[in-house]
Formats: C-alpha cells, structure tokens, sequence
C-alpha cells in the first residue's frame, strides 16, 4: 500500500530502478537509503516498504524487524566510516514525508559540538556544494552493503536480520 503524495512511497514504486543508493539494503519490511541531500556521508534512512504515517501502526513484523535493523546498520557505519556512535532520529513530520523513517546518522569523532545531538540536523538540507555527492552516496552504499553481507548483488540487497 503506497500514498500518492509520499516522497518515499513513490520512489518505493521504482524500486527496481533505484541507484544503489536508495537501496542500500532491504527486506519484505524495511528499505534503506542514503540521505539525498546530508553532507555527511553514511547518513542513512530506514524506511518501511509500504506507508506508514505512525510508529504505532507497524505491524508486528515491521517491528520485529526494526531494532535489529537499527543494531545491523549502525555497526555496518562503524566498520565503514569509523564513526563513535550512531544517532537515530525519527520525526516524520516534514511536508512530503510523513511516511516513518528512521535516521541513522554516523556522529563522526572530531564533529564539532554545534552539530552533536539535535545540531546533527544543521548537516541536513546543505548547499549542494557541501552535500554528499551521488557518486560517494554509491561508494558508501557499496561499501554498506558489503559489511552487511550482501556484496553480490548488483543493485540492492535482501538482508535478513540476524
């Protein structure tokens, strides 16, 4: 089931299309992404395959599924980008993308205290100049994928959780 007015839903519809950067990684109940428009490389979302406005309305599998996630995916950043921690956030308020999503952000040793917690979302929406590029979107997402044990495939990956 899929929203017309939903960013995610949408491109949810092209999934066989999407650049390896919008299909990091999947499941029957979870899709991940690379953030389109962050300037930190690894920034991540985790967004359920059909549309979902609220946490609460996750099915029982959906849910089952999604801390692991959550676990799999910030250690598949550590080992990638050699991040202290992971951030996850979830609002889902935007215009255009009330669909739940989690972010997944890779919170760098040397991030200066302005863009720790909460400030991490001043990486977000950045000049084009200072965005991720899609190339690098891709290497990561390769690189992702690989520590998640899905290197063979050639444009996104089934991962069951462990």
């Amino acid at each position: 089931m899929t929203a017309p007015d939903c960013y995610t839903c949408g491109r949810e519809e092209e999934f066989d299309d999407l650049p390896p950067r919008e299909r990091v990684a999947h499941d029957p109940h979870w899709r991940v992404a690379h953030a389109f428009d962050a300037a930190v490389p690894g920034w991540l979302v985790l967004l359920p395959r059909r549309h979902v406005a609220a946490v609460h309305d996750l099915t029982d599998a959906e849910a089952a599924a999604l801390g692991t996630w959550q676990v799999r995916l910030s250690r598949a950043l550590r080992a990638v980008t050699g991040c202290a921690k992971t951030y996850v956030v979830q609002f889902a308020e935007a215009e255009g993308f009330a669909h739940v999503h989690f972010h997944i952000v890779p919170r760098m040793p040397d991030l200066p205290p302005e863009h720790r917690g909460p400030g991490v979302f001043e990486l977000l929406r950045r000049p084009e100049a200072e965005r991720v590029t899609a190339a690098r979107a891709d290497r990561t997402a390769r690189l992702l994928r690989a520590r998640l044990g899905c290197e063979g495939s050639a444009g996104g990956a089934e991962v069951r959780p462990r």
